[in-house]
């Protein structure tokens, strides 16, 4: 019997070190392995090739920001990401001013961007301090299909004065600045936040190709008849033709308007009229065109679809027609119930998934939201909120079928 208790006794001690050396064996190991490393794309440093010259060139940090002020002592971003990107050279810029709680409603934005545009995008951000990181970090978080398609640059604000700040909502008056704060940038389109994209980008790029020698900006008009213009009616100051224009959606030639009187005319403005503006920058915009009318475009109505568009009757042929390509939720329609059909459609993009099928994910599921809406005078006209998605995806179904044919 005491042979076999110390046998057993053993036995066990035996055990005992072995499970102790094998755990100590694999701490070793562990030890020896190198850390995990967060991917090139995931910290906003990449190394990409430069088609044209064959040279590598490493993209700095996003939020690598310029500690020197600019003149009226406001610090400006001036990373040093190398505009020679290919992106940079060939690709689409947008550009969004956030303040205060537009935080989400921005990234949604470029949400839309990037899901139906096949053309790299280039984003220029100008975002409050204490809002910036989230940008960075709701990118980064993007999965590589979509995120190899975005260079993006984070931009501290920067007014001439604080009053300019303050002219009509914070912050929106950035967009009359742009063209001095991206001195390399040639062209850009500069969005409100309140904007959802439900068609490419590729086809508002476009109109820059249709400006003539004097086009500098192109804008769509504030209302589409005279009798419930805004302008029309009440302003006080000069406008742009009969109706305005609303300055939501901006496809700007910054080149050309370096090259005019813009800065200098807007400040003039400015100190002439600020007693009798209303809607801040929107307004000197207008007075700007007043004067100089040669140097605007205008598009029409489905590239900057509002809730003025079907609050009482459809009143925008193009979207009628073809669905809006833009929709501009302005008045928070996105975020309350005065208009739901717009609400239903933000809510669709927030809950889409990247990578889900546009198709039979997002269009059904907008589709079936819009449904619940259809007693509200902008619910009555569905096809306007999702004609360009429907577009857009069967234009998708025959590349596909065509590529199998042929592959």
């Amino acid at each position: 019997m005491k042979w076999k208790m110390l046998f057993k006794l053993g036995l066990s001690v035996v055990v005992i070190v072995a499970v102790y050396l094998f755990f100590a064996l694999q701490n070793e190991n562990n030890s020896n392995k190198e850390p995990q490393v967060i991917p090139d794309h995931q910290t906003g440093q990449q190394e990409t090739s430069d088609h044209q010259t064959g040279q590598q060139e490493i993209k700095s940090d996003p939020l690598h920001l310029s500690k020197e002020p600019d003149s009226q002592g406001h610090v400006v971003n001036t990373d040093d990401k190398s505009y020679r990107s290919e992106a940079w050279r060939n690709g689409i810029h947008l550009s969004l001013v956030a303040c205060g709680d537009r935080d989400k409603e921005s990234i949604i934005l470029l949400k839309s961007a990037v899901l139906f545009t096949k053309t790299p995008l280039v984003f220029h951000i100008f975002a409050e301090l204490q809002l910036q990181d989230y940008f960075k970090r709701q990118i980064e978080f993007w999965p590589d299909e979509y995120r190899t398609k975005v260079e993006y640059h984070i931009y501290n604000l920067s007014f001439p004065a604080d009053e300019w700040k303050k002219l009509f909502k914070p912050c929106a008056s950035q967009r009359l600045f742009l063209p001095s704060l991206l001195p390399d940038v040639d062209a850009l389109l500069y969005v409100d936040t309140d904007i959802l994209f439900v068609r490419p980008l590729e086809d508002i790029w476009a109109f820059l190709k249709k400006f003539n020698s004097t086009q500098l900006v192109a804008l769509s008009p504030e209302h589409e008849d005279s009798q419930s213009s805004w302008y029309h009616r009440f302003a006080r100051h000069p406008f742009y033709g009969e109706l305005g224009v609303n300055s939501g959606v901006m496809l700007m030639n910054l080149t050309r308007i370096r090259q005019s009187q813009w800065l200098r005319s807007l400040k003039e403005y400015y100190k002439e009229y600020k007693l009798k503006i209303t809607w801040g920058d929107q307004d000197l915009i207008n007075i700007y065109f007043y004067y100089y009318p040669e140097q605007l475009y205008v598009y029409p109505c489905e590239w900057n679809y509002r809730p003025d568009h079907c609050m009482y009757m459809s009143v925008c042929k193009g979207g009628d027609r073809d669905g809006a390509s833009v929709l501009h939720g302005n008045r928070r329609v996105m975020h309350n119930d005065k208009q739901p059909a717009f609400k239903a459609t933000y809510d669709t993009f927030v809950r889409h998934q990247f990578g889900s099928d546009l198709k039979y994910e997002m269009l059904v599921a907008l589709k079936r939201e819009l449904e619940k809406t259809k007693h509200t005078s902008c619910g009555k006209v569905p096809h306007i909120f999702y004609r360009q998605i429907e577009k857009y995806t069967d234009s998708l179904d025959i590349y596909k079928n065509t590529d199998n044919h042929y592959g």
